[in-house]
């Protein structure tokens, strides 16, 4: 009989490799009234820090937090419709339609800028060169997203990395498909390298499906 390499137990969706939804929906939190940073929090599975604002109406929200962002400080004008934003200013936690969350730049230091906008539409540039279409009533934040430069602290130990890995439902240690066994991975059992070829049909089963994926040629382009 054969046995269930880790790539298909991984893909089944069962609880040992699930995690938690790390989306937000700031329904109530993109919002006019006034607000007051109550204290900035670190949120598990999440890069970003999460400020707990207290509204005048005594709802309590959380938006992400901004870089420069204080506790007692007021975040009246923070989340602003993009019609409001004036071109070149940076922006994160942009929906992407209006009323449905912040969806992009929401990692710590990635921020975008507008760079154009018509009676409707605006066109936002991000970190990756990028444009996109959005709506001038979708809402964004104001500022860069905290967080930035965390891949410039060390882990220092293996045990500190397996904990964030956990956290975000992330395998750790990863092993090279080659030191595994033949019964654990298509590539294990080789001595030195890969003793086939690494290319997968693209109907390949999961846990067969590793390598290039229906690639139409492999090697060094010839100039």
């Amino acid at each position: 009989m054969g046995k269930r390499i880790i790539q298909q137990r991984r893909g089944r969706g069962t609880s040992t490799y699930r995690t938690r939804n790390a989306n937000f929906r700031y329904r109530l939190e993109f919002r006019r009234s006034p607000g007051i940073v109550k204290d900035i929090v670190q949120d598990p599975g999440r890069i970003v820090p999460v400020a707990v604002v207290q509204y005048e109406d005594g709802a309590t929200g959380y938006i992400p937090a901004r870089e420069g962002l204080a506790v007692n400080e007021s975040v009246q004008d923070v989340v602003l419709p993009l019609s409001q934003i004036p071109e070149s200013k940076p922006i994160f936690a942009i929906e992407s339609a209006p009323n449905s969350g912040p969806v992009f730049c929401r990692s710590g230091g990635s921020s975008a800028f507008i760079v154009s906008k018509d009676e409707k539409n605006c066109v936002v540039q991000f970190p990756s060169k990028k444009k996109k279409t959005f709506s001038l009533s979708c809402r964004a934040i104001l500022g860069v997203p905290a967080g930035a430069g965390r891949g410039d602290k060390p882990w220092v130990k293996a045990g500190n990395k397996w904990k964030a890995m956990h956290k975000r439902g992330r395998l750790y240690p990863l092993t090279s498909a080659n030191a595994m066994n033949a019964v654990d991975h298509p590539f294990g059992g080789a001595y030195s390298g890969v003793n086939k070829p690494k290319t997968a049909p693209r109907n390949a089963p999961p846990g067969r499906k590793v390598g290039t994926i229906a690639s139409k040629r492999t090697g060094r382009k010839k100039r």
